[in-house]
């Protein structure tokens, strides 16, 4: 078979996974989302099979709720992120988790099903592609507009990612069985379980941030979570 003739197939496949995740993204289960918690209660989102930085024992887990198509979540990680690595991350005090969402669509999904190759074929530069994701995210005022494809996630990949193999990556996204396409899935249904309001949305020690943007308070739920496991 041609090379034209092969890329064409996947993209079709792809398209039709793409189209399956969204219908059941938007399916109606007859339940209602959990409420988001107040900051009294400690709700903690399973992290076992999710990316983590950091040491998985730390006391305190932060878990990042996050869309690749979101200009709130690339602020986040320009502003927030990079102190709390160096804050907390790499002192030991938290470790720090990332779950999908799909609130933008075809173009999530896209960077979704990338970003889960990434992490099953070379997790330790999970991080690294995730960054350079949205370091390549267009100004907020131009976010609208198409810029997640298939092409530029492979090339991604490629400077970031050494370990992946970029033609099973592609594979596997187009895939209905595949088992990246089903941590999509996984994160999506946790996303609705855990009735997420918006992007990012961060949990810290178990409490939703209302303003996630809220550093002082991450510290003090960072620390107040140490001394209670001290």
């Amino acid at each position: 078979m041609k090379t034209n003739q092969k890329v064409m197939l996947a993209t079709l496949a792809l398209a039709v996974v793409i189209v399956g995740i969204v219908l059941y993204m938007n399916r109606d289960t007859g339940t209602t989302a959990t409420e988001v918690p107040q900051e009294t209660e400690r709700v903690y989102p399973p992290t076992e099979g999710q990316p983590m930085l950091g040491d998985a024992d730390a006391p305190v887990e932060i878990v990042e709720f996050g869309d690749y198509k979101c200009p709130s979540c690339k602020q986040w990680g320009e502003t927030i992120y990079p102190k709390l690595v160096e804050d907390y991350i790499e002192t030991g005090k938290a470790n720090l988790s990332y779950i999908n969402v799909l609130f933008h669509g075809e173009e999530s999904v896209i960077a979704s099903l990338a970003s889960e190759s990434v992490f099953e074929q070379d997790p330790e530069n999970f991080w690294a592609f995730n960054k350079a994701v949205y370091d390549a995210q267009p100004a907020s005022q131009q976010h609208d507009e198409p810029w997640v494809t298939i092409d530029k996630m492979a090339e991604i990949a490629e400077a970031t990612a050494p370990g992946v193999d970029i033609d099973k990556m592609r594979t596997d996204m187009a895939s209905e069985e595949s088992a990246i396409v089903q941590e999509v899935t996984r994160d999506n249904e946790l996303v609705k379980e855990f009735g997420v309001p918006f992007t990012p949305t961060i949990y810290v020690n178990g409490v939703f941030l209302e303003d996630p943007f809220d550093y002082e308070m991450i510290a003090m739920l960072i620390e107040q979570g140490q001394t209670n496991n001290d």
